[in-house]
């Protein structure tokens, strides 16, 4: 696996964190493998994040017994009752899997419905999750297919058991109202999905991951995504003019 090179992903460059924090700055994103919850205030104009749920939650083998990609991996965190608290003073917030921690937030009429299953016919996992925001207004749907060998996006595997689809991530992002070069934090940042949505629409991103070996592969789908948007001229230019503005 590539992993982060020492210049730019050590301790010392880590001044938000613990000694053992690390950094890893990227054009328009900033990454950190910690505890999200051992950190200090981070200023961002939103988080949009799927957290662990506290349902303990480990993908298991299918039907015959058989294992694929994910199975088996736990979610670290998920062992205990969620806490939402430290993320609700943002200015917008959107916590997926908020039905399993409901009791904990404040009312709100805005909750997103995502529709996983398209009519087709139900199997052992839910046909939608749901997140809560705190924005107001109506219960907004969106219909992604996502289900087995087809819960995962055009030529990228599957790296993590509860990933989320990046239009998904951006669909908040934009229900979310953030405008370009908005800064979203994802606390709880697994597979990395919602640092490549802001990426490709124009945002900047700050992610964080406490397990060490999500951390490793969301950095170097991330760096990919980076790689690829550079070569082909997407979206740099939104964040070039955005640094822009904030130098004059």
């Amino acid at each position: 696996m590539d992993h982060c090179p020492p210049s730019t992903l050590t301790s010392e460059n880590s001044p938000l964190g613990s000694d053992s924090m690390r950094r890893l700055v990227l054009p328009g994103v900033e990454l950190y493998c910690g505890d999200c919850l051992e950190m200090p205030w981070i200023e961002a104009d939103a988080v949009v994040s799927d957290p662990p749920y506290g349902i303990a939650y480990c993908h298991g083998a299918r039907k015959g017994g058989r294992k694929m990609g994910t199975d088996g991996m736990a979610i670290i965190g998920d062992d205990k009752p969620f806490d939402p608290r430290p993320w609700l003073g943002y200015p917008k917030v959107c916590l997926w899997g908020a039905n399993h921690y409901a009791n904990r937030l404040p009312n709100s009429s805005a909750w997103l419905v995502w529709d996983k299953r398209e009519g087709i016919n139900p199997n052992d996992q839910a046909d939608g999750e749901t997140a809560w925001t705190n924005m107001g207004g109506v219960l907004r749907l969106k219909s992604r297919y996502w289900n087995g060998a087809q819960a995962k996006e055009k030529d990228e595997p599957r790296i993590h058991s509860n990933q989320k689809p990046v239009s998904l991530m951006a669909w908040c992002m934009d229900v979310l109202k953030l405008p370009e070069g908005a800064v979203v934090l994802d606390p709880y940042m697994g597979s990395g999905s919602t640092i490549i949505a802001a990426i490709r629409t124009g945002r900047k991103a700050i992610g964080i991951e406490k397990d060490p070996e999500h951390f490793e592969r969301a950095a170097e789908r991330i760096r990919a995504e980076l790689a690829h948007d550079l070569f082909h001229g997407q979206n740099t230019t939104a964040l070039l003019r955005q640094a822009d503005k904030e130098k004059a």
